[in-house]
């Protein structure tokens, strides 16, 4: 069977969908061995996308461990992360308090920021926005 030539290629291109396009280029590259810079920079910029969506996207679960101890709050945060990765949660919240009833630093804010920081799956985190509870709260995307 004779392989297809440029002439080829170009009229499937011309005939195809947006697609069949992106295959029939996808083949061509690949049969010619060349690699293909675009393709890295979409890559990098479909990341991006992929972050910022994350990053707007409401939580997939809430947790409030307002009150508890901090003994309490690890087993709390240790069920609340399985759960999350056994269901495929993407995005998490964690409302911990700003540490207004405590003498001295907020203990559970430091029991949460350590928790993330030691988890194998958690990944980028921080505060929540004012109208979600600030600093009171803090948000995590699953790995």
């Amino acid at each position: 069977m004779k392989k297809p030539d440029f002439g080829d290629i170009l009229e499937k291109w011309e005939s195809g969908s947006a697609n069949s396009q992106k295959n029939i280029m996808d083949e061509w590259l690949q049969d010619k061995k060349i690699h293909d810079k675009d393709y890295e920079i979409n890559k990098i910029s479909n990341s991006i996308n992929k972050r910022r969506y994350l990053h707007q996207k409401k939580p997939d679960d809430i947790l409030d461990i307002h009150g508890q101890t901090g003994e309490e709050a690890l087993y709390s945060l240790e069920c609340f992360f399985s759960n999350a990765r056994e269901n495929n949660y993407r995005k998490l919240r964690i409302i911990h308090g700003k540490g207004n009833h405590t003498n001295g630093a907020p203990t559970l804010g430091i029991t949460v920021r350590n928790y993330i920081e030691k988890c194998p799956f958690a990944g980028e985190s921080g505060f929540e926005k004012p109208v979600n509870g600030g600093s009171g709260a803090t948000w995590v995307l699953i790995k």
